[in-house]
């Protein structure tokens, strides 16, 4: 298919999400021609400030809604992508067994929250959409519910009766689930660094180990040894959530490049004939789809 129809949506929680899970891999595709566009469920106003060194802190102290805005502009322009705003309020990630506030994100009922997803799934119309598991990744409330309103807007996208005025229907062909930080990668490049004598192979030897029970549930592995740098300066752009010298984002590039330079996905759902495993996610989709 000419690579202007190829159409990338990728749903997210927060804002930084998209570079934390993906941004590489987005790149890479907007290299080809494809269209990718990001949608953050909510504006991130209740994520903690995570960067001691943070410049703007008055601003995130006094509007942190509007510093999130601004980081994901400047993320956006770097991964030259669109991007969409679903507008929902951060569920925060409370602490004790506190209850979650009301009308945030995690609270809204699925058949409210999804519609505008619906919406941008029939105005954009994609091949691929990706999100996450059942588990969220981690979990935050919010990834969770990003996992369930993805699933439900995809099966609603598609029916003719579901939302009626929203669009005319579309059925997204693939669905991939986030497998970016697997067990692995992890070991992968632990090994490379060790064996190279690495000051980072300590850090690395740690964060591997929080991977290690992980079943491999992946299926398709993008290459983006070529996009790394420019993932690095998309998270970056979200200064208030992680220092730029952060050891759990921010490997050293040309060891993974030598080792893993690929993002990894678990294909989830398909209604197209392809071959696992797979290097490319829009494997199977015909040359004169839509």
């Amino acid at each position: 298919m000419p690579n202007s129809a190829r159409r990338m949506l990728a749903v997210h929680a927060h804002p930084d999400d998209e570079s934390s899970k993906g941004a590489a891999t987005y790149s890479y595709y907007r290299s080809t021609g494809a269209a990718v566009m990001v949608v953050s469920c909510t504006g991130g106003e209740r994520g903690d400030v995570l960067n001691d060194a943070l410049e703007p802190r008055a601003m995130a102290e006094r509007d942190m809604a509007g510093l999130r805005r601004i980081e994901m502009a400047r993320a956006q322009a770097t991964l030259d992508i669109q991007h969409r705003w679903l507008g929902y309020e951060d569920s925060g990630l409370p602490e004790n067994g506190e209850p979650l506030e009301a009308n945030c994100f995690a609270l809204i009922p699925l058949e409210f929250s999804a519609a505008p997803l619906v919406k941008i799934i029939r105005q954009y119309r994609p091949q691929v959409l990706v999100t996450y598991d059942e588990s969220g990744g981690y979990p935050h409330p919010d990834h969770i519910r990003t996992h369930e309103l993805s699933m439900f807007a995809w099966r609603a996208a598609g029916d003719a009766a579901a939302y009626p005025g929203l669009g005319e229907p579309w059925h997204v062909p693939k669905v991939y689930y986030d497998r970016i930080f697997n067990s692995h990668r992890a070991t992968t490049v632990r090994d490379a660094l060790v064996a190279r004598d690495h000051p980072r192979a300590a850090d690395i030897t740690e964060l591997a180990g929080w991977f290690v029970d992980q079943p491999s549930l992946v299926t398709t592995q993008v290459p983006v040894g070529d996009f790394l740098e420019v993932r690095d300066a998309a998270l970056r752009a979200h200064a208030s959530q992680v220092a730029p010298d952060d050891r759990f984002f921010f490997w050293p590039n040309d060891v993974q490049r030598e080792a893993w330079p690929y993002e990894d996905f678990q294909l989830a759902e398909s209604s197209v004939e392809t071959t696992l495993p797979e290097t490319d996610m829009f494997a199977g989709i015909p040359a004169d789809a839509e």
